[in-house]
């Protein structure tokens, strides 16, 4: 068996696919580890699947401006579940795995790619994510971490509000596609989800939303960001809704006295005040929720 008819990807191969040298290649293995895993019948290296995924994706990031160690530390620590592994004795290299089955990027990954505003890879790693992990977990261990390096960031620079909206529109892009109805929601009244008025910070209701739909089959209404009083009661009476959750993230949006002013309605509705912004003085009716899971456990409870 020659060395193009063994199995895997010759560097050449690998070379011509990413458009990078083959002594680039022998330096990103020699020192940060990124390179062939395997040994052929014959005794020559050679790339596999998973190998490919990683230099395709170190690659990107030593493009993006992430130095060369960097981008080999990340590699090698994401979760990827790469394409089948090629058939023997050919040399030719699917179309990019990367972008066929994205992984699921570190924390500091993702920040890395809202900070550079690639749109296209933070969509496709909250997406990945999601997919793989579901909502809470990526809000967990991805949303929250990545928002809190951004929001370090603002602090030490005065700047960087259009990271913080590229990453916010993408996560936004990826969570409502999760909002849909389901096929056989387990409710016949839908939960409603609100922003209080003025609120500008609606991810948390979709994310809620989102889990409800994809994990538990709940149907929802989402209203959004800074929804009117007048027309959430007005929503209320045309959907008679089994829950209404309202957000508010920030004090100034949270004054509870119009959640006493929401009509009453039969069947009744149970009003759950979400968010870190409320005022004390909630209506006795109007339980209080800040975390992610104790919002989602008294929705459900309310659903039983």
């Amino acid at each position: 068996m020659t060395a193009d008819e063994e199995p895997g990807y010759g560097i050449g191969a690998v070379s011509r696919r990413l458009g990078v040298p083959a002594p680039t290649l022998r330096t990103w293995n020699l020192r940060y580890g990124v390179g062939p895993s395997r040994r052929s019948p014959g005794g020559h290296r050679r790339y596999d699947a998973r190998d490919l995924w990683r230099l395709e994706e170190m690659n990107r990031l030593i493009r993006s401006g992430v130095p060369p160690s960097d981008a080999a530390r990340e590699v090698l620590r994401i979760e990827v579940v790469p394409p089948a592994a090629p058939e023997a004795g050919t040399e030719e290299i699917p179309s990019s795995p990367v972008a066929e089955r994205p992984g699921v990027p570190t924390a500091a990954m993702l920040a890395r790619a809202a900070m550079t505003l690639d749109s296209r890879t933070v969509y496709d790693w909250i997406e990945a994510s999601l997919v793989r992990h579901g909502v809470p977990w990526t809000w967990e261990r991805l949303v929250i971490p990545v928002f809190e390096t951004i929001c370090d960031r603002q602090a030490e620079s005065g700047a960087s509000v259009e990271i913080e909206h590229l990453f916010s529109d993408r996560l936004l892009a990826a969570l409502i596609q999760l909002t849909t109805r389901p096929a056989q929601p387990v409710n016949t009244r839908p939960v409603l989800l609100a922003c209080a008025e003025d609120e500008q910070h609606s991810l948390p209701i979709y994310a809620l939303a989102a889990t409800l739909t994809t994990d538990h089959r709940v149907e929802t209404r989402v209203l959004g960001a800074r929804t009117p009083y007048p027309a959430l009661a007005d929503a209320m009476r045309r959907l008679g809704p089994s829950v209404v959750f309202v957000w508010s993230q920030l004090p100034a949006t949270g004054d509870p006295a119009p959640l006493a002013s929401l009509p009453v309605l039969r069947p009744p509705s149970l009003v759950v005040a979400g968010g870190p912004g409320w005022w004390e003085g909630l209506p006795a009716s109007v339980p209080h929720v800040t975390s992610f899971q104790d919002a989602l456990t008294r929705v459900l409870a309310a659903l039983a």
